[in-house]
């Protein structure tokens, strides 16, 4: 029989689903939140609750919100004409790390993948493409990784932006065949902004 109480092993068994926490590492988070109790159990479940209770995803661009829009999506001042399209909510937050981009982005929530289904109906491809062309968007920069199914996602959305009347380039140096943006450093991300090239 089991020394552990059943509502510990359940929290120990939801902790260990979380990226990056295996199941030792879920017993001594959840052994450190025992123990502290007042200072770090109680605020982390009622901010869990709160997030539970009122995050959603951008109606527009995919990003966490609290209300309809995101408030990158509801800022004037964003509303640019530039693009950033990226594959998930995590590359969007590594982008607004770097302070290098201030027009508005496009979460895809993935790219495409013929061998787990993913095609551009799942990512909403033509819903980005009608995007563009409702915007009046000048320039679609697309922030994808430098991996093969992020860059076949790239080559797919600019031929789906071919006469749209958008620009389309891509992140240029500083990130690695392979890399994730949400691995990266606020200075390569800069750089490689900057550095953008026409697909």
């Amino acid at each position: 029989m089991s020394q552990i109480p059943p509502q510990v092993e359940t929290l120990i068994d939801l902790m260990a689903r979380l990226p990056g926490l295996g199941p030792r590492s879920a017993r001594r988070v959840v052994l450190t939140l025992i123990q502290k109790r007042g200072k770090l159990m109680v605020p982390l479940a009622e901010a869990m609750a709160a997030v539970a209770r009122e995050a959603r995803e951008c109606v527009q661009c995919g990003n966490i919100a609290t209300a309809t829009l995101c408030p990158i999506c509801q800022s004037e001042k964003r509303a640019t004409g530039q693009l950033c399209v990226v594959e998930d909510v995590a590359d969007l937050w590594a982008m607004e790390r770097g302070r290098a981009f201030s027009g508005r982005y496009h979460v895809l929530g993935g790219t495409l993948s013929a061998l787990d289904s993913i095609g551009p109906e799942e990512l909403g491809i033509p819903r980005l493409a009608e995007r563009v062309r409702a915007e009046g968007i000048t320039e679609v920069i697309l922030a994808l990784a430098a991996t093969v199914d992020g860059q076949t996602t790239a080559h797919y959305i600019a031929d789906a932006l071919e006469g749209s009347g958008a620009s389309v380039t891509s992140l240029a140096q500083g990130v690695p065949v392979g890399g994730e943006l949400d691995y990266l450093d606020d200075g390569t991300i800069t750089a490689a902004l900057k550095a953008r090239k026409a697909l």
